[in-house]
């Protein structure tokens, strides 16, 4: 039997829990859900070789994240079958506003850059891991053991940014700069919108 997950770490990380309102809607949407969640694991693969891409003189970075885009394309792919084995079309939405509202405040100078990115990467692969936890109970078998079963590399995924964030940089500036994107993150999963998404705020 596999050892379970501790997420407290990842739960004291995050600035709130996600409200109940927005899992409420999650279980409204399942299409959506399942749509948005091929959406993001795509994304966080591209987000990482995008990273191998910029900082290739990096080796810590590039085993890291090499790990990290093949895990998420993994994701990717189970969750496309979930779908089709459900008949789900896969079709183009619009994204979320929550990616593109924490990366409004990366600094632009290095590596500044580089740790904010990867700090925002943190958060985001917290969320996302909160999300699935919370979700699980209250989805049908086969989602629940699902989301489940991504629970173990998605904290490690989160504590990996963290730990580039401080190799380059810190863990006094990393936790600075936690603080600053924390409070955006609460924000904006607090905040409401008026489409559902994985990481959308609450029905508004």
């Amino acid at each position: 039997m596999a050892k379970p997950v501790d997420l407290q770490p990842l739960l004291d990380f995050l600035p709130c829990a996600t409200p109940q309102a927005w899992l409420h809607w999650a279980v409204q949407n399942p299409e959506l859900l399942l749509i948005d969640h091929a959406n993001c694991e795509k994304k966080a693969a591209s987000t990482a070789l995008n990273l191998m891409f910029r900082y290739t003189d990096n080796p810590r970075l590039l085993h890291k994240l090499s790990r990290l885009a093949r895990e998420e394309l993994r994701h990717f792919e189970q969750v496309c079958a979930i779908m089709e084995s459900r008949q789900v079309a896969y079709r183009q939405i619009s994204a979320s506003r929550y990616a593109q509202g924490l990366r409004g405040s990366i600094r632009s100078h290095e590596p500044a850059r580089l740790v904010d990115t990867l700090v925002i990467g943190a958060l985001i692969e917290a969320r996302s891991c909160e999300r699935f936890a919370a979700l699980a109970p209250l989805l049908d078998e086969e989602l629940a053991q699902f989301y489940g079963s991504l629970l173990r590399s998605e904290a490690r995924h989160f504590k990996d940014y963290l730990q580039l964030a401080e190799a380059a940089s810190s863990a006094v500036e990393v936790a600075e700069r936690v603080a600053v994107f924390a409070g955006l993150e609460q924000e904006l999963v607090q905040s409401s919108d008026t489409e559902f998404r994985f990481h959308s705020g609450v029905p508004g």
